[in-house]
This record gives structure tokens, C-alpha cells and sequence, in this order.
């Protein structure tokens, strides 16, 4: 289904007077800065992270409307300041999804999405004023286990990677021994490391067998929740304090919880 353009134009149009008069009469809006957005805008994103988990689309269509206000909110404060507009994001958006599909707007060869992106990795090191390095487009506020894994997706794109992907099960084994040597010895400090080298050797396993360990995470603490929730409403239910209960009667309602699919 193709985008209906007059339709979302006329919308667009309809939002940035919105944004114009609110900058304008609403004493809130006129105090907004980009610092102060920033950490309203990583709530956003989250909400919307939300309801892609949930598969909500009413909530999503709302949540994808409330990151767009925030775009449309640092193109009208860029504006003001004389740094960036609009329609100067939206064109260089425009010359670089251009420029880095040359198998779509020019001759250049991708026959599947691994092409895509190892074209889109180099490519980015080609700009003028990009990365001068492939790690580098990696965020550093990014959260640690996602950094993780976007570090390693790039790293493949330049063919630094397992030969054979069952040869990275030796890594974690070897990681792990390594860290229950530094735990045994009671060294923190090591134990920390260890345990980072533990966890993006997991992280680098579930790349290669195409699970995205955030995902993955985030499926299990819901799954926690769940099932805690249970066993903190059948303790309700029965007028007994949950703390009071040994971690043997807690299992026993746990395994309740997983037979009911929770």
C-alpha cells in the first residue's frame, strides 16, 4: 500500500502550524529547550519500544505521533536559533538514503539485505564529515547490552567475524570458566571484567544465530513479571504475607503460574 502523500502532507502542514502557535502562546512550549527534551524524548522512545512489544497498534499509532512531535520540536528550536530547519533535515535525510541505496537509485549490485548493509556500513565511512571509524556511529549513551550488539553487527560488516558460528560456543565456555575463576578468588574488580567478557560473548552467540538479545531479554522479564504477579495474587487471594512463605511453597506456586502458560 503506498503512502497516501496529499493526505499526510496536509496533516504535516497542519502540525507544524500547531507547533508555530505553541511556540508562540503556550507558556510551557516557549521554555522547552533541546537539553530539556532530551530526556522526555528517550521516554518517548521507550513508550513506543512498549507498544511494538505489546503488538498494540492503537498504542503504537499514538506512541510513533508523540516521537513525531518531538521531531518536528527540535526542527522548530533549530530554527529559531538559526542552526538547522525542517526542510534542511528532511533534504539531507533525502540525499542520504539516496546516496546509501546505490542498488536502488543507481547501477550498484545488492542482491540480499546482508549486501544492504555492507554497502551501508562503507559507504558511511565515504561521507564527508561522517565516521571516520566503523565503530564509531555507535552511540556512546546507548544502552551497554544494545551497544553490544551493534558493535558486533558492525564489526561483521568489515568480515570480522566467526568463520563457522558453532565456534563461538568455545568463547563462551572459555568466558565463562574464566569468570567463575575470578569469583572463586573473590576479586571484584576481575569478576566485573569477566563478567563483561561473559556477557558479549553471549550477545555475540545470539547474533549469530539471528536472536536479537535485547528482544530476547526483554520477552523473559516479561515473562518474570508475569509469573510474579501470580504468585503475588494467589498469596493475596489465600491472606497469606508472601515473605513469610519458604522459597520451596514460593516454587510450588511459581510452577502453578508456568502451567497456566503465564
Amino acid at each position: 500500500m503506498n503512502t497516501n502523500i496529499e493526505a499526510a502532507l496536509k496533516s504535516f502542514e497542519q502540525l507544524l502550524r500547531i507547533m508555530d502557535e505553541l511556540r508562540k502562546k503556550c507558556p510551557w512550549d516557549k521554555e522547552q529547550t533541546l537539553d530539556s527534551l532530551r530526556t522526555l524524548t528517550i521516554e518517548e522512545t521507550y513508550e513506543l519500544a512498549d507498544a511494538i512489544s505489546k503488538n498494540n497498534t492503537n498504542e503504537l499509532k499514538k506512541e510513533i505521533g508523540d516521537l513525531l512531535l518531538h521531531i518536528v520540536f527540535y526542527a522548530k528550536i533549530g530554527s529559531e536559533t538559526g542552526d538547522f530547519t525542517l526542510d534542511e533535515i528532511i533534504d539531507s535525510l533525502n540525499k542520504k538514503l539516496i546516496y546509501r541505496h546505490p542498488h536502488i537509485f543507481s547501477d550498484a549490485q545488492a542482491d540480499s539485505a546482508m549486501d544492504v548493509k555492507e554497502n551501508w556500513e562503507k559507504l558511511k565511512l565515504k561521507e564527508k564529515g561522517g565516521n571516520k571509524t566503523v565503530l564509531g556511529g555507535v552511540p556512546k549513551s546507548m544502552p551497554s547490552l544494545i551497544k553490544a550488539y551493534r558493535l558486533q553487527d558492525k564489526a561483521r560488516g568489515m568480515g570480522f567475524d566467526w568463520e563457522k558460528r558453532e565456534d563461538v560456543w568455545d568463547k563462551v565456555t572459555e568466558e565463562l570458566d574464566e569468570l567463575k575463576i575470578e569469583i572463586n578468588k573473590e576479586d571484584e574488580v576481575k569478576s566485573e571484567e569477566e563478567f563483561g567478557d561473559f556477557m558479549f560473548s553471549i550477545i555475540n552467540a545470539a547474533r549469530l544465530y539471528n536472536i536479537n538479545p535485547d528482544n530476547a531479554l526483554d520477552k523473559t522479564n516479561t515473562k518474570f513479571i508475569r509469573r510474579f504477579n501470580y504468585l503475588e495474587e494467589r498469596t493475596i487471594q489465600q491472606g497469606i504475607d508472601l515473605k513469610l512463605l519458604s522459597l520451596q511453597e514460593m516454587n510450588v506456586i511459581w510452577n502453578e503460574a508456568k502451567s497456566k502458560g503465564l
